[in-house]
């Protein structure tokens, strides 16, 4: 998969997401690998924004392969086993990151 493909099923996965009770929450994900790159997802009043962007001021940033990634997205890795197992490391605060996570298993 390409890095624009992941970015398109991101943005299509936040289609049908509903942000309302979540105040604000900015994390960053560092892709790595063949198909590398870097892309936010900021949730600020009320509306999800998703760009392939740094985020200076974010909560946190994820870093993860594609593979890995992927497998996020599709429910067929758990995230908090993810980062125990040293397939997922995060920078910053943990706890937004645990969030974000929740967020994706929806």
């Amino acid at each position: 998969m390409t890095f624009e493909a992941l970015l398109t099923k991101v943005r299509d996965l936040a289609k049908g997401y509903d942000p309302s009770g979540i105040g604000f929450l900015a994390v960053q994900i560092n892709i790595t690998g063949k198909n590398e790159g870097v892309f936010y997802v900021e949730i600020k009043d009320g509306r999800v924004n998703i760009e392939p962007y740094e985020y200076i001021d974010r909560n946190c940033a994820i870093t993860v392969s594609m593979t890995n990634f992927n497998k996020l997205l599709d429910g067929k890795l758990d995230a908090v086993a993810a980062y125990t197992t040293g397939k997922l490391k995060v920078d910053g605060d943990l706890g937004k990151a645990l969030e974000f996570a929740n967020l994706i298993k929806k």
